[in-house]
């Protein structure tokens, strides 16, 4: 029987009355493969920057701060129509202490229906968030790197480092990939962790000299990487630092990169790296992939990344979708 005003059929209030699917860390990292996730990443980075209220709406994250614990908590809706996907991200991220072992990042994605409201599935956020982090980095360096990169390099050995040496290695060829931490320890854990593939370096000008991709991936509130110590025509994409007041980059290397963004609104909010050097986002990734805007591979690019609800709804889109075709075949 249909609800009033609601055309709801049978079906659909039947459909609303299951408790929704959870779909735990482990089975989220056995279902989402980069393969699948980059090229729907990249289309719907190109569908964000046409700003198509029609297709998608995507606000700037929402923010409480946590001045207690050092840390806040954001939500990150999202709705797609012409993919049927809406849904939000829900975090906590904290600033710990250099050894500290609790995670920096704990996320949930809800996966709802867009028609009738109801919550489809809970699902881990934290393979989602590296793995789509790491995913438009590597968009952005398959637009912006120097042809012929050899060398990469790592600032940072937590879950982003990880999901990025993974990702980048798989999609790139390097002669060398390099790792920085702020302990030496650290450095050679993550380098054991790849099977000893990395070259563990002792400061970051070690790291990056000559490098040609770096990847900034740490914990840091004030910059790490120094302008003068990079390579003319590197590529770095810059995933900390998602807060006005905290930075990875000196002003010289934003003021001499042309700077690309995931998003301009949320460059503008959020990243200090941005907000504080005083200098324009030159474009949105997604402004290149759909060529409307220039990619400059043979300048010095930044690549700052804040993370989007639109790569959480892609992804979640993608676990929910092979969590529902293996559930099928039992």
């Amino acid at each position: 029987m249909s609800r009033p005003g609601l055309g709801l059929d049978s079906a659909g209030a039947e459909a609303m009355a299951e408790p929704p699917v959870v779909i735990w860390h482990d089975e989220v990292a056995r279902l989402l493969r980069y393969r699948d996730l980059i090229p729907r990443l990249e289309e719907a980075l190109g569908s964000f920057s046409k700003r198509d209220s029609a297709e998608l709406i995507q606000p700037v994250r929402s923010t409480l701060p946590l001045q207690k614990y050092n840390g806040f908590f954001g939500s990150m809706p999202a709705y797609m129509e012409n993919s049927g996907v809406l849904c939000t991200k829900l975090l906590c991220v904290y600033q710990r202490e250099v050894g500290s072992t609790l995670p920096s990042v704990q996320a949930t994605v809800l996966v709802f229906d867009p028609e009738c409201g109801n919550m489809k599935a809970i699902i881990d956020g934290e393979v989602i968030t590296a793995m789509r982090t790491a995913a438009a980095s590597a968009i952005s360096a398959k637009y912006l790197m120097p042809a012929g990169a050899e060398v990469l390099t790592i600032l940072g050995t937590g879950t982003q480092a990880l999901s990025h040496y993974n990702i980048f290695t798989e999609t790139f060829t390097f002669k060398e990939v390099r790792v920085w931490s702020r302990t030496r320890e650290s450095a050679e854990r993550f380098s054991r962790s790849v099977g000893g593939a990395v070259t563990v370096c002792d400061s970051v000008e070690e790291a990056v000299k000559g490098a040609d991709a770096i990847v900034t991936a740490t914990r840091s509130t004030e910059p790490v990487l120094f302008g003068r110590w990079v390579k003319p025509g590197a590529h770095v994409a810059a995933v900390g630092a998602c807060r006005p007041n905290w930075r990875e980059l000196d002003d010289v290397l934003m003021k001499e990169a042309v700077v690309y963004a995931d998003s301009r609104e949320g460059a503008a909010s959020e990243s200090g790296d941005v907000i504080m050097s005083g200098v324009e986002v030159f474009a949105e990734i997604g402004d290149v992939i759909n060529g409307t805007r220039p990619a400059h591979r043979e300048k010095t690019t930044v690549f700052k990344s804040l993370g989007m609800g639109v790569e959480d709804a892609v992804s979640a889109k993608l676990v929910f979708d092979q969590w529902k075709n293996k559930a099928s075949k039992l």
